[in-house]
């Protein structure tokens, strides 16, 4: 069996009222892209960060290709961060060129522009560029140094659809060359498309872990209906159905959907908005990790 290219051991993150990482293990293999996923306060961030070198653990360790993070894992690590500052007043070929310089060896500012579809705004002041087109040029900086790992943390954040979409598709471009991506998201859909394995954390801890399709038919054999909550009777509620109720839908889960909607009709529950679908990562990841909100 290959060595992993990312090895995370027994990692462990204490402050001084609250132990954000405890004792969380893990390993990615070269090419793959790893979903780390988890609701607000989950340890991903933190996890992320001391993966990429930014924070010591209070214990535990990070290997890249079998060593400790050291030199060689910066040449060939590039971040994506959630918030990145860019220096005012120069243009993207600009901005490229300069994080170009920090690098002994990398991609040529025109290759990092055709990669992330940017050769029409070279010229651009990057305070002018749209939200997606800003996350290009991020993504771009990311790539100048022609990274063996990629860390996107949160990266299509704040998009609107269509950004969203051309910015899946450029990470799917850089997944066929083979690059190990590391991936933090909040939009379910983005990681079940993008990542061959995913992790979901709660409270520090890897609560479940494997290949979105795995992980599915792991936790459910049953198809989904949902229904408007204004749809969806008091006098319902008392029903012998398993229910999972949002602000804005009710969800049943059955083995049997033919006598669930037969049980559905005898107690008049209208279904004119019924939907029916099977489950996806969403329903996974409100299972595992519940619907209440988090600080």
């Amino acid at each position: 069996m290959s060595q992993p290219l990312l090895e995370v051991r027994d990692l462990v993150k204490d402050y001084p009222s609250t132990r954000a990482v405890d004792g969380v293990s893990f390993s990615v293999p070269q090419g793959m892209c790893f979903g780390l996923l988890g609701p607000n306060g989950a340890g991903k961030t933190t996890t992320v960060e001391i993966m990429e070198g930014i924070l010591p653990p209070t214990s535990g360790e990070v290997r890249y290709r079998g060593e400790p993070l050291g030199t060689r894992f910066h040449e060939e690590a590039g971040i994506l961060f959630q918030r990145t500052a860019l220096q005012d007043f120069l243009t993207v070929r600009q901005s490229l060129a300069l994080f170009r310089g920090l690098y002994g060896r990398g991609l040529q500012v025109d290759e990092a522009l055709r990669t992330c579809a940017l050769e029409k705004l070279a010229d651009r002041d990057n305070r002018k560029l749209s939200g997606g087109q800003r996350q290009r040029l991020l993504l771009a900086i990311a790539l100048v140094n022609d990274p063996e790992v990629l860390f996107l943390d949160e990266p299509t954040t704040g998009l609107d659809p269509q950004a969203r979409r051309n910015f899946w598709e450029l990470v799917q471009s850089i997944k066929a060359r083979r690059k190990t991506i590391i991936l933090t998201t909040h939009y379910m859909e983005e990681a079940e498309l993008l990542c061959d394995e995913i992790a979901i954390m709660d409270h520090g801890r890897i609560i479940a872990r494997g290949a979105p399709r795995q992980l599915l038919a792991a936790h459910f054999a049953e198809v989904l209906l949902e229904l408007p909550r204004q749809d969806f009777p008091e006098s319902a509620r008392g029903l012998p159905l398993e229910l999972l109720e949002t602000s804005e839908r009710v969800e049943i889960t059955t083995h049997d959907l033919e006598e669930t909607l037969r049980t559905l009709l005898a107690h008049r529950v209208p279904l004119a908005h019924l939907r029916i679908r099977p489950p996806n990562l969403e329903d996974l990841f409100l299972e595992l990790t519940g619907t209440e909100l988090r600080p």
